[in-house]
């Protein structure tokens, strides 16, 4: 029985739960032994009726999982079991075939490079959709009025679509990084024990070849048994997309205070509500997120761990990321899935955007009234009237316009004062161009574009794959 996880359950299940199954790994384990056998029949390495055979036999319907599973957890690894159960459907002959020069972390590397491509896949569908609604959100307010808060204080007027632009640059960026990952992880994976391919005969580097092109892998002559770079890349960067809903959460979080009431998440019938107080309307997919983002952190540190394998062949570091890099993939979808959640279906209120940047006095115009000064006094001298008149403004509770004409006239200053004082509205700054361009370089970033065949039916065109060729 598996352990029961409360956070995973609340949040769902997706695609990586399937993708990183007991069956999806056993069956890209079938895969690469078939497109193993298949590519050693069509070079001469095997009988090409040996192939067939081996391909036929290498069905997840001829395996018996539970008798595969009490052999790993005494050999300490699946793979010596899987051949066992495959040559156990083989006659005499072809049951000497199966496997032939590989050893087992060839065969679970290019398994887990099978997962890992389509991990990508499904974060990079899932990413798209989120910014895709994300874009429509920024565009929706781009002129929307609101404080931007630096050190959680109000600070300067923004407006909302410009913070959320910050936001959808960061998934443009985790897009374009899962696109330029995908190569690096999608790698073949046949070198043999010490990665010399020694086992693997003369026409090692033609087979290794030939099973990247069935399995739709990327090519290297260059073992990775113990170099999980590449592995530790997909851990951090499902990590990181992680990491970019959880600023949305914390932000919705802080923006739906009581206090302050300017974002909500969606809202419906009992949503967030709480078993004693009637009133509450708690931000549920927010605190999920942050709660998969701080599990997902916790998690990375083991990423370097699992670089330090020495020599040829790991001796526990590769244990650590059996647990780890399917867990953070999960973790990774599950705040996306989330984060649309939110993006989809929050409630913006604008009208209190406005009000609050009148709390405090209005002081977060303060900056904005320095520089119209400063064109007349010079920055330094316009600092030190508005530094005064906000402290004024604080300790009377006053407005800042008030507090400043106050400040002015008791240091003979009023001839320095404009007519109008600038608002809100005339010191965004490139905020609405901002937003405008986060939603371009957005809609500029493709999508990766890969349509993967199913690991089941990798290599295993048909019955007779080799022989009918020749």
């Amino acid at each position: 029985m598996s352990v029961f996880s409360l956070l995973h359950h609340l949040a769902g299940t997706n695609a990586q739960d399937e993708i990183f199954s007991s069956d999806t790994a056993i069956e890209s384990w079938l895969a690469a032994e078939r497109a193993l056998a298949i590519a050693q029949g069509e070079l001469g390495v095997i009988s090409p009726e040996d192939a067939d055979a081996i391909v036929t036999a290498a069905s997840i319907d001829n395996i018996d999982q539970e008798r595969l599973w009490v052999s790993a957890k005494n050999v300490g690894y699946p793979i010596l079991g899987l051949v066992r159960e495959i040559s156990r459907n083989l006659p005499e002959g072809p049951d000497g075939r199966v496997h032939y020069g590989a050893t087992t972390q060839d065969i679970m590397d290019s398994g887990l490079a099978l997962q890992m491509a389509r991990s990508i896949e499904v974060l990079d569908e899932e990413l798209g959709r989120l910014g895709d609604r994300l874009a429509e959100q920024v565009k929706l307010y781009d002129t929307s009025i609101m404080a931007a808060r630096t050190h959680a204080q109000q600070a300067v007027p923004t407006t909302f679509g410009a913070t959320l632009a910050t936001l959808l640059a960061q998934f443009t960026r985790h897009r374009e990084r899962l696109a330029q990952a995908y190569p690096r992880v999608a790698v073949i994976s046949m070198f043999g024990a010490g990665g010399t391919s020694a086992a693997y005969g003369e026409k090692s580097r033609e087979v290794r070849a030939r099973v990247a092109e069935l399995l739709d892998l990327e090519l290297t002559n260059i073992p990775w048994h113990v170099d999980r770079d590449t592995l530790a890349e997909f851990g951090w960067l499902c990590t990181t997309i992680t990491a970019a809903c959880a600023r949305l959460a914390r932000n919705i979080v802080d923006l739906s205070r009581t206090e302050i009431g300017e974002v909500f998440e969606p809202y419906n019938p009992h949503r967030g509500a709480s078993s004693t107080m009637p009133q509450k309307v708690n931000p549920i997919s927010s605190e999920l997120i942050i709660g998969l983002s701080g599990t997902a952190g916790s998690l990375a540190s083991s990423l370097a761990r699992i670089q330090e394998a020495g020599h040829e062949r790991a001796a526990g570091e590769w244990q650590i990321e059996w647990q780890v890099i399917p867990q953070l993939a999960q973790l990774a979808s599950s705040a996306v899935r989330e984060a649309f959640v939110i993006i989809d279906g929050m409630r913006v209120d604008e009208q209190r955007m406005l009000d609050n940047l009148e709390l405090d006095g209005g002081l977060a115009m303060a900056e904005a009234q320095m520089i119209q000064l400063a064109e007349h006094m010079g920055r330094e001298h316009a600092h030190d009237l508005l530094y005064a008149a906000s402290t004024t403004a604080r300790e009377r509770k006053v407005v800042l316009a008030k507090a400043l004409f106050d400040v002015a006239k008791q240091q003979n200053l009023e001839a320095h004062l404009p007519d109008t004082l600038v608002t809100a509205a005339d010191y965004l700054g490139e905020a609405v161009a901002i937003a405008a361009d986060s939603v371009q370089a957005w809609r500029a970033t493709p999508a990766l574009g890969r349509t993967l065949a199913s690991i089941s039916d990798l290599a295993l065109d048909s019955n007779a794959t080799v022989s009918e060729s020749r």
